[in-house]
């Protein structure tokens, strides 16, 4: 196996994401949209732009991704204060359902990635990403 931090970060998250996806391959959800979830559950009402940032997704990519979930029931957008530029995204009480089951396997896989490393090296392990993240972010509000 290649010891490249390239590869090594590259294949973990890879592998990472399709530990997720199976575990929630009865939910109905496709790539992509257990991240919007989990974002939203964080920022509910955020807009279309900060979506996007926070999830590491191209806007163009969002768009079509948001207007499959939204024919889910999973979101809804709506326009607030008159601006009908940038609509604010939230989650259905169906897209609330979906990111409770989301943010369960995340949990859980979270602990499953981690159960082999003592404290002080799963420590050390998240505060490497998050320096790796900070980084490279080309945009600070991306990391909140």
């Amino acid at each position: 196996m290649d010891t490249s931090f390239h590869y090594l970060l590259l294949a973990a998250q890879g592998m990472f994401q399709r530990r997720i996806l199976a575990r929630l391959a009865g939910s109905g959800l496709t790539a992509g949209q257990p991240k919007v979830l989990n974002y939203l559950g964080l920022h509910n009402g955020s807009v279309q732009k900060n979506i996007a940032l926070g999830c590491q997704i191209d806007p163009a990519t969002l768009t079509g991704l948001l207007g499959r979930m939204e024919e889910k029931g999973l979101v809804e957008r709506r326009a607030e204060g008159g601006d009908r530029r940038a609509l604010h995204v939230y989650l259905t009480d169906f897209g609330w359902e979906k990111q409770r089951e989301v943010l369960r396997v995340l949990e859980a896989c979270d602990r499953e990635m981690l159960s082999g490393l003592d404290e002080a090296e799963g420590a050390a392990l998240l505060r490497g990403l998050r320096h790796v993240c900070e980084h490279l972010a080309e945009n600070r509000e991306a990391l909140q």
